[in-house]
């Protein structure tokens, strides 16, 4: 079972919920270039209105964080891991419940199967959580293994 696990941040805006609003916020980072590895869009909560928040991954290095600046884009506080790998059924489960008990809280999780390849995203407070989470995570990759024998 191959899983790649990689500490990544996150770049956010706001938008307003209507349509075309996801696309007007990637047009400029579509016009640069910019390969996406992760778009994520919510409801922005705390009575803010009819607003989303929109987060992407655009890849490491001064081009990417200039880009996403550009586009209006600021860097989140919270960190998140991306897992990428060959899909296996109850490997959600298994990390959210062994993350869950070593204590460590997930604000905001996504995950998406093409074929049999997974692509997840898990958020956390702080970068000390997601280092946590990381060893974690990598004892539930060894079960799985183990159990493919």
């Amino acid at each position: 079972m191959n899983i790649r696990i990689k500490q990544i941040r996150l770049w956010r805006t706001e938008v307003l919920r209507r349509p075309g609003a996801l696309a007007q916020a990637l047009e400029p980072l579509a016009q640069h270039g910019a390969d996406l590895k992760v778009v994520r869009v919510r409801e922005a909560g705390g009575g803010r209105g009819r607003r989303n928040i929109v987060e992407v991954y655009a890849g490491e290095g001064r081009r990417a964080a200039v880009m996403a600046q550009a586009a209006g884009f600021s860097l989140t506080k919270a960190t998140t891991l991306l897992l990428q790998g060959e899909n296996r059924s109850g490997f959600a489960y298994a990390v959210a419940n062994a993350v869950a008990w070593a204590g460590i809280e997930v604000i905001d999780h996504e995950a998406g199967v093409v074929s049999n390849q997974f692509s997840s995203t898990l958020t956390f407070e702080s970068e000390s959580d997601a280092t946590k989470a990381v060893a974690v995570i990598r004892k539930v990759i060894r079960t799985f293994q183990a159990a493919d024998g």
